[in-house]
């Protein structure tokens, strides 16, 4: 079994506040961390299953267009809380259980949405589906205890991918079946799901002694939830209450407030749940910018191109595609991600992570490029896409092999939990602002209001700039000095931990 032979491995037992023990083999590896990376992919996928019927939330759910969107935003939010929660949780308890935890969470919000006829059923549910989004920074840190060094930067580039990889499946599928089958059936197949993922992680995910221990900060978790909730709805909200309304700017400053005054909170705890003094480092610090430019970029993508290929043939620039042809034309996107894989942790490996993330976020650019000018036909469109998420698979890797090279192993949940918080920002920023230039500009088609092609390029055309200005900021990461200093620290802890044994 995986656990004895992690068991075997391990030369000395490491009590809660020790160093976890050293990577086990390729072999026994394998398998947790095709797990993992499986997992990650259904989390995924419980974020974009409901937008095939977004549409028809307000007939099924007998609600206003306004409080049916709160189905999808209260995913967003959850899950925009529960990662860097969940990383601190997992430095604490142990990885494994609250990976475990995770995916329990994603069954229960899915057996509520199954069983919903309303909205507030609904939204309950989809919010406890948020939380299972923590199961990617604990796993992803998970990677670096469980893996030889060798095939760490792989782990980490697969299980990276696979956000994009469900989002890629998950659309063409649920659309799939909304189209053919009750929507109920969408959250009855992500709890079945969810359960083989809880069983996979309890039977073949090692349970490390990695328990760092230390005091939960019930203080700190509020005032961060509170404070990115109040901000993150001002932001995606912003578009149908109006940019300059009083509820939008409200919720925005609010959140900002909130979240000054939790850091200077925070910055006083011997437990935080985030160390800020080790996230303000400039090695991490960078990264974590770099996050949200490299969300925002992959966002763009993922919300122009279905949008012009379902439109009409007759408006003249639309591709008249069908929901799930406009899903199936994004799907090999998801899967290039996955490929690309192996090609990032070797770039890792010859090059570093900073400069695999400057490479990454350029290919993002360039594909944006080359959507301004292919757009008139779907097969244009595929090429694009494919370009962009080729340059997603290349750089999401980095980002988490930047951050945990340069902060504590103690600490190493938590610190990657606020890099996918900052990406989840970007990628929140990217829909409100692509929204925003969508509706900015339209046109009149058969009686109703459409984008125009020029809205559609300013698109692409802002998702480039992001991307670009991802490179430079990748290019600023001071990586060498802060990796050493962070070998270090792991490296007391490890002598700590053994002089005790």
């Amino acid at each position: 079994m995986v656990q004895e032979q992690v068991s075997a491995a391990q030369t000395a037992p490491a009590a809660v506040g020790h160093a976890p023990p050293a990577a086990v083999g390729m072999g026994a590896a394998l398998i947790p961390v095709i797990v993992l990376c499986f997992g990650g992919m259904v989390a995924a996928i419980t974020q974009t299953m409901v937008i095939p019927i977004q549409p028809e939330l307000p007939k099924l759910l007998d609600v206003s267009a306004g409080n049916a969107s709160w189905v999808i935003t209260v995913t967003l939010l959850t899950g925009a809380v529960a990662m860097p929660i969940a990383g601190r949780l997992g430095d604490m308890y142990g990885k494994q259980r609250i990976i475990a935890l995770c995916a329990g969470m994603l069954v229960l919000g899915s057996l509520v949405c199954a069983l919903a006829d309303g909205l507030l059923v609904m939204i309950i549910g989809r919010g406890l589906q948020g939380f299972a989004m923590g199961f990617i920074p604990v796993g992803i840190s998970l990677m670096r205890e469980i893996t030889p060094p060798k095939f760490t930067a792989t782990a980490v580039a697969a299980m990276s991918a696979t956000m994009g990889v469900g989002g890629a499946i998950g659309l063409p599928v649920s659309a799939w079946v909304a189209q053919n089958f009750d929507w109920h059936n969408l959250f009855w197949f992500a709890a079945a799901l969810g359960v083989i993922v809880v069983v996979a992680v309890l039977t073949l995910v090692p349970h490390l002694r990695d328990e760092f221990g230390g005091r939960f900060d019930y203080v700190g978790v509020i005032g961060l939830a509170i404070g990115l909730v109040c901000a993150l709805v001002g932001v995606s909200k912003g578009n149908q209450w109006g940019w300059t309304s009083l509820s939008t700017l409200g919720a925005i400053t609010g959140g900002i407030a909130v979240l000054l005054l939790w850091g200077w909170f925070e910055l006083r705890q011997t437990d935080p749940i985030i160390d800020l003094r080790t996230t303000a480092k400039p090695a991490v610090l960078f990264t974590n910018f770099a996050a949200i430019t490299v969300g925002f970029g992959m966002m763009a993508q993922s919300i122009v191109l279905p949008q012009l290929l379902e439109l009409p043939l007759g408006t003249g620039y639309g591709l008249g595609q069908t929901l799930v042809g406009a899903g199936m034309w994004m799907a090999p996107g998801g899967l290039m991600m996955l490929l690309l894989a192996p090609v990032s942790s070797g770039m890792i490996a010859r090059f570093g992570p900073k400069y695999t993330l400057a490479v990454g976020a350029g290919v993002i650019g360039i594909g944006y490029v080359f959507s301004v000018f292919l757009m008139n036909a779907p097969w244009q469109i595929l090429i694009s896409a494919l370009i962009g998420t080729a340059g997603v698979g290349i750089g999401y890797a980095a980002m988490p092999t930047l951050i945990m090279g340069n902060v504590p192993m103690s600490e190493a949940g938590a610190a990657v939990g606020l890099n996918s918080l900052m990406r989840s920002v970007g990628m929140t920023s990217a829909s409100a602002v692509m929204i925003t230039v969508l509706t900015g500009s339209t046109t009149v088609y058969d009686g109703h209001d459409i984008p125009t092609k020029s809205a559609f390029q300013i698109c692409f055309a802002v998702g480039a700039v992001a991307a670009f200005v991802t490179v430079v900021i990748a290019l600023l990461i001071p990586v060498a000095k802060a990796r050493a200093e962070a070998r270090t620290e792991d490296s007391d802890v490890r002598e700590t931990a053994n002089a005790s044994a």
